[in-house]
């Protein structure tokens, strides 16, 4: 048999008392691989045991943990035979009162939680005839279970579990790792950093954040971590940043006083404030030595296509091309027609490539872009496969960052030698999420609307009230003007009882606009028969475009007044947003109404929000409040990783100071081979998490 090995940060958990090979499975499945890797373990939440309420002393809508005995289980099937769905109802009595809770498709809880079963729950509290919970927190309470390192008397951590482990056990777990090797762990806050910023050493962090003394220390273990994930974090920003401006281009976009009035020319409108400050700040980086690495964003219709199309004019008449990189067809082709438009008359020539272009058009397209004939590609991910060759890519631009990938981003990158990159977002981003997914990038804001355009109505509607905005459509209609009517899915679906816009469409030619023509646009249309429904639309053949989410970003109608959201609680507040900016692009006043069934207080706070201003900076900040970070952006795909205990929502000024300090540190020691070698061990394992 072989000896146990001394344990370390480093030795496989299954070797630590208690876990052994079966247990050490589905740890692995949390990610936990050794004995230091279950110190970092960290709870997701803490229960105030300390003082239990009773369930005689519940109040609603709040939220509590009581420990009771189960008095009675149930499992049943409700739904009916097309929608079956399971609920566990079960009646927890602490001696005081009854507590109902439901667990909906969950019936593995009827055998957890079976008749004389005793256990704490922990929940927001309703009340329908008495305490009610759905879904809480259970931990049923193992009255065997031997030195548990915590009692009912205290705060307890509750961690991540899976199938197969116990909260009590794993408790036990932590505890032991922390004893065998927390003051082991090397601390990748330098010393005279945590001194400076008053923070708690590693090991006593960990300490308290698993097994707090009192609410002080818990808030000084939660403080000490969260900097330390921000630290790094930034530090990893402050090093790619560098790294960009340690890197030399082939080329410099020199833009002088006679070439900035010939780009000025080719527009027919004076440039804001706003795209005047941001064109110089483009231009200064165009005609430095390192590549152009920077953020455009803007509120919808701030006019980000205007400032793209003078940086890609300037690197054109410096005999280079630029790409640019759209996340639809559709609005791929909206800019392809606004930069011909532009260029009428030019020896600029424009191609596009897209994933619906014929194999014949395709080849002669690569050929003449690989050739060095083409001066700008606009496209779709098209542009970024293995077989587009560009002969002198020297700009590239991201339209709608948010949706790509920042392996996407950098594939597209590749295809020149060190090119300038622009990247832009008409989702204005509050400053400290800024500060985080694009923190090594320079950034331009586009805060001033065009003159000229007029306040849009956003209104919420319930069905009662689709006669009058019905009428008001056909008012538009009459004066020469545009709808849009936009549905969730592209057809019906017996799962999801919402409007389709193919059967939508129907709806309308037989019914409410009956002599109106009605298009229809939708994702799984063909390229070309897209093209011809919003040519369609444009021109004024079909006033009233019933479409899915697919009109998003860049379709610009200036015609179009009114904007119909069905099922509007379905979307998210940025694509609402999003959404909105397809009308009011005119000199016309615009209404958007929102038909909606909002039962949540989410949904209706999205609502409410978007409702009560136009603001796209203000509607960002509700936007991560009501949804938080997770999803804001498409955080999953931008290369950010999983935070577990900072938050992007959380103290601006930690991240303030966690910043300061990692840039000053990437400065001091920007190999991280002195001062910084212990958190450069800890940044690689930290970039290696990936967003759940």
């Amino acid at each position: 048999m072989s000896a146990t090995p001394e344990l370390g940060p480093d030795t496989p958990v299954q070797y630590l008392k208690g876990v052994g090979p079966r247990r050490a499975r589905p740890l692995a499945k949390l990610g936990v691989l050794t004995v230091g890797d279950l110190v970092r373990h960290l709870p997701r939440e803490h229960q105030d045991r300390r003082e239990l309420i009773t369930i005689r002393d519940l109040r609603p809508e709040t939220h509590a943990t009581v420990r009771g005995r189960v008095a009675a289980s149930r499992t049943r099937r409700v739904g009916g035979r097309r929608h079956p769905r399971s609920v566990v109802t079960v009646t927890l009595d602490d001696g005081t009162g009854l507590l109902v809770a439901e667990f909906w498709q969950q019936r593995w809880r009827g055998d957890q939680l079976a008749v004389g079963t005793d256990a704490f729950l922990s929940g927001r509290v309703t009340w329908e005839h008495g305490a009610r919970m759905s879904s809480p927190e259970v931990e049923v309470v193992d009255e065997d279970a031997e030195d548990d390192p915590v009692g009912a008397s205290r705060i307890v951590p509750i961690h991540p579990l899976t199938q197969g482990l116990h909260p009590a056990q794993v408790r036990r777990f932590v505890a032991r790792a922390l004893e065998a090797v927390v003051d082991q762990l090397e601390d990748p806050i330098p010393a005279p950093l945590r001194e400076a910023r008053e923070l708690l050493p590693l090991a006593d962090a960990l300490r308290q954040i698993h097994f707090p003394d009192d609410d002080d220390a818990l808030a000084a273990a939660r403080h000490r971590l969260e900097y330390e994930e921000l630290f790094l974090l930034q530090l990893g920003l402050a090093l790619r940043r560098r790294r960009h401006r340690e890197e030399l281009k082939p080329h410099r976009i020199e833009i002088d006083a006679r070439l900035d009035r010939r780009i000025r020319a080719r527009f027919p409108f004076t440039l804001t404030g706003a795209q005047e400050r941001c064109v110089s700040e483009i231009a200064a980086d165009l005609a430095a030595p390192t590549p152009m690495n920077r953020l455009l964003q803007g509120d919808v219709g701030a006019g980000k296509t205007v400032v793209a199309g003078y940086a890609m004019l300037a690197a054109v008449a410096r005999r280079l091309q630029a790409a640019l990189l759209a996340p639809t067809e559709i609005l791929a082709v909206q800019h392809h027609a606004t930069f011909a438009r532009f260029l009428a008359g030019s020896q600029v020539r424009i191609a596009t490539l897209s994933g619906s272009a014929r194999s014949k058009k395709r080849r002669e397209t690569l050929a003449a872009v690989a050739a060095g004939d083409v001066d700008i590609v606009v496209g779709t991910h098209a542009i970024i496969q293995q077989d587009v060759r560009f002969a002198s890519l020297g700009l590239v631009i991201v339209d709608e960052q948010h949706k790509f990938g920042v392996l996407q981003r950098a594939a597209l990158r590749s295809k020149g030698l060190a090119p300038d990159m622009l990247v832009m977002s008409a989702t204005p981003i509050p400053r400290t999420l800024t500060m985080t997914l694009f923190g090594d990038l320079d950034v331009s804001v586009l805060d001033e609307l065009p003159p000229g355009r007029q306040p849009i109505d956003t209104v919420l509607c319930e069905e009662t009230d689709r006669p009058q905005a019905y009428d008001w459509v056909r008012r538009e209609i009459r004066r020469g003007r545009r709808a849009y009517h936009v549905a969730p899915l592209v057809e019906e679906n017996d799962e999801l009882p919402l409007k389709a816009a193919v059967q939508l469409a129907d709806e309308l030619r037989e019914g409410p606009f009956a002599g109106i023509p009605v298009g229809l646009l939708h994702g799984r249309m063909k390229g070309p028969d897209k093209e011809l429904a919003m040519e369609a639309f444009r021109d004024g053949a079909t006033p009233v475009l019933v479409c899915t989410s697919v009109v998003e970003v860049g379709v610009d109608v200036s015609e179009a007044t009114v904007l119909i959201v069905e099922h509007a609680e379905r979307f998210g507040l940025a694509q609402l947003h999003q959404l909105r900016g397809r009308i009011g692009r005119g000199r016309d006043r615009s209404r958007m109404i929102l038909f909606h069934d909002a039962k949540t207080r989410d949904a209706r706070a999205r609502l409410d929000a978007l409702a009560g201003t136009t603001d796209g900076f203000k509607i960002a900040e509700a936007d991560l409040r009501i949804r938080g970070p997770g999803e804001f952006l498409g955080t999953r795909q931008s290369g950010v990783p999983e935070l577990r205990v900072a938050s992007l929502l959380g103290d601006p000024a930690l991240l303030l100071a966690a910043r300061e300090d990692a840039f000053a540190l990437a400065e001091r020691d920007p190999d991280l081979s002195d001062e910084g070698a212990v958190a450069a061990t800890a940044l690689r394992q930290f970039l290696s998490r990936r967003p759940g």
